[in-house]
């Protein structure tokens, strides 16, 4: 690895100093360094210069006047030692050509007690060849991954500033002047790719589908493939759209193929949605306000109240029951409490209600609530939930390659357990858009169609996030128009779009399971390539 001599100055305990990275706002500079941070014997070297996507490791360091904790001190006088740790810490922002792209006020976790109170000379490794189980490698990739990182440092020479502050939220937000700044020349270099993989995936005739002859603006597509190829969007395994009952784009990637049976984890929720419709339909299920003691003795279960009497089907729909149940992980009710139990639905219906939450009023995700739902279901409809999706679903849609998971029942896991090929899941998407119908068979009633993909909820995450009966509700902006979707949704950024007031069906299926920035790479995948390719075909 080729290091760059820098001119020697003992200042700041540092051997090696560069004036470019001294700035007369902060009281610090930021040092970078390129070794291994971990290899204690080699000596470290500053640099001026680095090359992104060829140099392994980027760490930086810096040495302040003070601990951190007297900086607190002078945001926030009135505060304790332990609160202003407990409300405290460094303000990190990346700017790239001046800009700034990310901040982050790092969370109390963010660094020990010790570092804060009496530390100066700190070293924070943010790039490294695997992951790290370190606050600084986290904060990297969520300036990269999530937050415009990618997308401001590409193929060129880059500029790249990272600015230290300190930072109380107590009643208010307070960040103090800049303690520490350097700046680092980013030689970005183009990600190899196979140019194999660019041009457009010829579709072969596909049973049930049409192949559309329509025109779109293949550059865009190509530029995608391009990204998908140099893994700028990772993960990603299938790609289709449907225009108006016909397929117009269908991509496969990383070894995928329309024949791969995908899992697509929280996607197959919505079957259970899907499965009740027709279940209420063909009444076997009075309706969705039906209770659940009325298909289970409560007070057999742990913590019976008379409020868990009250949780309905249509609550367990919309992710609105009021049990402490939420798939974050501090609560009790998260879902990966629940798969090594030999009973999930005993899980389930043991969980106390929540005293904070209305039944109906506010959401919670909670995947053993659908696992219930799906339970419920198997209970009810004739042949068990499996045979009936089969029969019901599937097979007038044509469907015949896929494959359920199921729960240690043996009931069928609607928690996210069932496998199909991207081209169905298509099938599936446009059975919604079609208003239930497909193929001269109304399959879902039009009405329960409309009621699930409707905003039943709102969700907390964006002011235009609304949830329906397992299904999610958004709107896209691009170039100044807004695009309303209702969607499926699972772990690894996989995705079925529905859109309201143009004739399009995507579905998005993809492996980064466990990876936070997979939904946000999703949405730039839709906004930046497939809504603007289409975008003359509305």
């Amino acid at each position: 690895m080729k290091f760059i001599k820098l001119l020697m100055i003992p200042i700041l305990g540092f051997s090696i100093f560069s004036f470019s990275n001294y700035n007369k706002e902060s009281n610090t500079p930021i040092l970078f360094f390129k070794n291994d941070f971990k290899n204690k014997s080699e000596k470290q070297v500053y640099i001026e210069d680095f090359t992104l996507n060829k140099d392994e490791y980027l760490s930086l360091q810096f040495e302040l006047e003070k601990p951190l904790i007297q900086y607190l001190k002078e945001l926030a006088p009135d505060l304790t030692d332990k609160q202003l740790l407990n409300k405290g810490n460094f303000q990190f922002s990346f700017l790239v050509d001046n800009k700034l792209i990310y901040t982050e006020n790092l969370n109390k976790g963010a660094g020990t007690p010790s570092s804060k109170t009496t530390q100066l000379k700190h070293t924070i490794p943010l790039i490294y060849p695997e992951k790290l189980d370190y606050w600084g490698w986290f904060m990297w990739l969520k300036f990269m991954k999530m937050n415009g990182g990618r997308d401001a440092l590409y193929k060129g020479n880059h500029l790249l500033t990272i600015e230290v502050k300190p930072y109380v939220n107590s009643s208010s937000l307070k960040v103090g002047k800049i303690i520490a700044k350097g700046d680092l020349n980013m030689k970005v270099k183009e990600l190899p790719y196979d140019k194999n993989l660019v041009p457009i995936q010829k579709i072969s005739p596909a049973n049930g589908w049409e192949i559309s002859k329509e025109v779109y603006k293949k550059e865009k597509i190509e530029a995608l493939n391009k990204k998908i190829a140099q893994g700028r969007f990772e993960h990603i395994n299938g790609i289709v759209v449907v225009k108006d009952n016909k397929l117009l784009i269908e991509e496969y990637f990383n070894g995928s193929s329309r024949e791969s049976l995908h899992d697509p984890r929280s996607v197959g929720k919505t079957i259970a949605s899907t499965i009740t419709g027709i279940a209420i339909e063909e009444g076997y299920i009075k309706d969705e306000n039906a209770k659940l003691k009325e298909f289970y003795d409560l007070k057999t279960y742990k913590n019976y109240s008379l409020k868990k009497d009250s949780v309905t089907l249509k609550s367990l729909l919309t992710m609105s029951s009021g049990f402490v149940g939420d798939d974050d992980y501090s609560n009790p009710g998260n879902e990966e409490f629940m798969y090594p139990t030999t009973n999930w639905v005993k899980f389930a219906l043991d969980l106390p209600m929540s005293t904070a939450k209305e039944i109906g009023e506010k959401y919670s995700y909670f995947t053993a609530g659908v696992v219930v739902l799906g339970d419920v279901l198997n209970k009810t409809v004739p042949n068990g939930l499996v045979k009936y999706a089969d029969d019901k679903l599937f097979s007038p849609l044509g469907i015949t390659n896929y494959k359920w998971e199921y729960t240690p029942q043996n009931v069928g896991n609607t928690a996210g357990g069932i496998r199909l090929r991207a081209i169905d899941f298509a099938k599936y998407g446009q059975l919604y858009k079609n208003e239930g119908y497909w193929n001269n068979q109304q399959i879902i009633s039009k009405k329960w169609v409309e009621k699930s993909l409707s905003k039943q909820i709102k969700q907390p995450y964006t002011n235009d996030s609304f949830y329906g009966y397992l299904f999610w509700n958004k709107t896209y902006r691009v170039n100044n128009k807004n695009y309303e979707v209702s969607f499926c949704s699972g772990n690894g950024g996989n995705k079925i779009f529905i859109f309201k007031d143009i004739p399009f069906v995507v579905v998005i299926t993809a492996s980064g399971y466990g990876l936070p920035y997979m939904h946000s790479d999703v949405d730039k995948i839709i906004t930046d390539y497939i809504l603007p390719a289409i975008g003359d075909l509305f």
